[in-house]
């Protein structure tokens, strides 16, 4: 049993820079446990914690008693599962401070598409002063792809400004004062009425892609897209199209395929884009390392932990 260990070891393989926050938050608040920074880990071989954005590619090898990787984010898009063992938990990041800093970028994007934001920066670099109708708040809805942790945190945030909102999910989710559909059989009556979408979704193989021609097509004419999930939600052609023919009206973009993109990327130029740089939600090392240890002592304590992926579906 975990009990029985003369020290618990821990592996940090990520920024250097948040690694000596976080031996910082070890040493005051975990001194029964030893955290090692990346590359200077000496023998890992009995190692039971790993926490990584990219774990090292003979992961098996170098640490044959591994239970338990945390990412150090909260996508797990950028692992691959097929090279962790089966018996070793994956665990996303779930901390208060990364899901309070992704709704407020996101509150700032609704708003911005929301009030014609980006059409107002394009016409302030043109010199031109062209007021556009504006409509409340109450007379415009929310759709949120997504209802994680994040998406839960946004649909509230979103209520409270008076939006209409609604939610789209893999699974069926019943929340109250939302909206709910699952699964690819209701997305198309979850679009017909967004006025805004929202994409807060996991990226795996059945989501690459998703926000493209058939989903632009399904939304109201003029609606308004906000992308916090991954770059490889967007087909970027397909959207600049929107672009070109009113379909979608503007776009407020954290992610893209390419990052960082070339200077002349369409959509860094495009006058209805704003992007910015992949800047929504950052994971704050106290938060984050604090989490990990809670998560630690749950396992050493024989509980269940938390914020576990589930490999089947990819999240």
């Amino acid at each position: 049993m975990q009990a029985s260990r003369a020290r618990t070891s821990v592996v940090y393989k990520s920024d250097p820079v948040r690694g000596e926050v976080w031996a910082r938050i070890f040493a005051q608040e975990a001194p029964e446990m030893e955290l090692r920074i990346w590359p200077d880990v000496g023998d890992t071989s009995e190692v039971h914690y790993l926490v990584a954005w990219l774990p090292p590619d003979d992961l098996p090898r170098q640490f044959p008693k591994l239970e338990v990787l945390f990412s150090t984010g909260a996508g797990i898009d950028q692992l691959d599962l097929a090279a962790v063992p089966a018996h070793v938990a994956v665990l996303r990041m779930v901390d208060p401070d990364l899901t309070a800093s992704m709704v407020e970028y996101a509150m700032f994007g609704v708003l911005a598409l929301h009030r014609d934001i980006p059409i107002y920066l394009a016409a302030q670099r043109e010199g031109c002063w062209a007021p556009r109708q504006v409509r409340r708040a109450t007379d415009r809805t929310v759709g949120v792809m997504g209802l994680g942790v994040l998406g839960l945190a946004l649909a509230s945030a979103l209520q409270g400004f008076g939006f209409g909102v609604r939610g789209w999910s893999a699974l069926r989710k019943a929340i109250p004062g939302i909206d709910c559909f699952a699964g690819q059989g209701e997305l198309r009556t979850f679009l017909a009425q967004c006025d805004i979408l929202v994409c807060l979704l996991p990226l795996t193989e059945a989501t690459r892609g998703i926000l493209n021609a058939t989903t632009f097509a399904a939304l109201p004419r003029g609606a308004r897209l906000l992308n916090v999930g991954r770059g490889g939600h967007l087909v970027e052609d397909d959207l600049l199209k929107a672009l070109e023919t009113g379909q979608i009206d503007s776009a407020i973009l954290d992610v893209l395929e390419q990052e960082p993109p070339p200077p002349e990327h369409p959509l860094l130029c495009h006058p209805h884009v704003i992007a910015t740089p992949h800047i929504a939600s950052v994971t704050h090392p106290e938060g984050a390392a604090r989490r990990v240890l809670e998560q630690i002592r749950r396992h050493s304590a024989g509980e269940k932990l938390t914020d576990a992926i589930d490999r089947e579906r990819g999240y």
